[in-house]
């Protein structure tokens, strides 16, 4: 596939704000005050890694009619004003004594009706990027305004995914596809399996990555325990199964999916476990139709993998994928989201080959009309092999 051009066009910025500002009316909301890296950029487009810092808070408001209006540190503004937010307001920071609090109260006093209430995300995944104290010292000043959950708006409008988003998602699946592909030139046995976590990422940023913020795997006879720990210096040993699961992101959003290899020859259990893991996939795929619900797609690929008993200890067999590495729905069995054209997922079913070993699979879908999609280059039911 051709890469999209980089970055939206206003027209995308204007249409995510339109559909904001409905909800915001049917909800009775004056405002959205937004604070985490993801729900600002959504609006606006500030695309930077300066969001690993935690000194500076930063803030965006989106008025129930009009453009949004940012908030931010002074250090912000050349790069806000390269995107379409016109309403730039800054403060000298940081400044612990007023970390941008005097200028947020002012300016949602502005935008705000005397008694207006003002929207945060509070529900599931959340979190609120300032100082506890700030947020008090903000809520006070803005009485009788108050602050209230947005009832899930933002999590309603980050789950469907427009065209362009969802090029840029596949874009980033291109790009570890092609990483991928190129494992047998970095790994074989004897290769240190922390050597091979460094070399997969220089892959990945060789192929296209803008970075790679997520890289998880493991290397052991027989399936694997534990896929989240840090890689060691241990060498990959013939009859090995390796994993490498990555979330690398491209103009902003993720890929997040994994590949299996067998060092050399290995267990039958593991070639069987792995096909078998692939039908799993196959089973969610044609599960996930507009109209199913998550949980239907958890029990069409758990039917395959532990015969219907519920699932593992791993908790879920996929998620929603995008701005985020995991973001809202779960493929559980409780999660009963009703799916929609445009909602980006991941299929990731896991099978336990013996106490503490496991196998797991993950592919990238998105929602269309008629059914679902791979975003990421389907993986066939043999296990790749790497020299032994």
């Amino acid at each position: 596939m051709t890469a999209p051009a980089r970055g939206f066009a206003t027209a995308e910025y204007r249409a995510r704000v339109a559909r904001a500002q409905r909800l915001m009316a049917q909800a009775g909301l004056a405002a959205l005050l937004l604070t985490t890296e993801p729900e600002v950029r959504y609006f606006s487009g500030f695309l930077t890694r300066f969001w690993e810092s935690p000194t500076r808070p930063w803030f965006l408001i989106l008025p129930a009619s009009g453009d949004p209006v940012a908030v931010i540190p002074a250090i912000g503004a050349p790069l806000m004003a390269r995107g379409w937010i016109t309403d730039i307001r800054t403060w000298r920071a940081p400044n612990p004594a007023d970390d941008g609090v005097s200028l947020l109260v002012d300016t949602l006093r502005e935008v705000v009706g005397p008694e207006g209430r003002i929207g945060l995300p509070k529900g599931f995944e959340t979190h609120l990027r300032m100082p506890l104290d700030d947020l008090d010292r903000v809520t006070r000043a803005i009485a009788p305004r108050a602050l209230v959950g947005d009832g899930g708006i933002m999590h309603r409008l980050r789950a469907i995914k427009s065209g362009a988003e969802i090029a840029r998602i596949e874009t980033a699946c291109a790009i570890a596809g092609r990483a991928f592909a190129r494992v047998p030139e970095i790994a074989r046995s004897g290769t240190p399996l922390d050597q091979v976590f460094r070399r997969f990422q220089m892959l990945c940023l060789e192929e296209g990555a803008d970075w790679v913020p997520y890289l998880a795997g493991a290397a052991e006879q027989g399936g694997y325990g534990d896929v989240i720990s840090p890689a060691t210096a241990a060498p990959l040993a013939a009859g090995d199964v390796l994993m490498l699961d990555t979330g690398l992101v491209w103009d902003g959003y993720f890929c997040d999916f994994d590949r299996n290899f067998a060092v050399g020859q290995v267990s039958a259990p593991v070639v069987a476990a792995h096909a078998r893991l692939i039908d799993a996939v196959t089973a969610g795929l044609e599960a996930a139709k507009p109209g199913a619900t998550a949980a239907q797609v958890f029990h069409a690929m758990d039917r395959i993998v532990t015969g219907g008993a519920g699932g593992s200890d791993a908790g879920r067999l996929g998620h929603g994928l995008g701005m985020q590495l995991t973001e809202g729905l779960s493929l559980i069995p409780s999660d009963h989201t009703v799916l929609e054209p445009g909602m980006v997922l991941t299929l990731e079913p896991g099978i336990e080959l013996a106490p503490g070993k496991t196998l797991v699979h993950e592919e990238d879908i998105v929602i269309g009309t008629d059914g679902a999609r791979f975003l990421s280059p389907p993986a066939g039911p043999a296990i790749p092999v790497i020299g032994a």
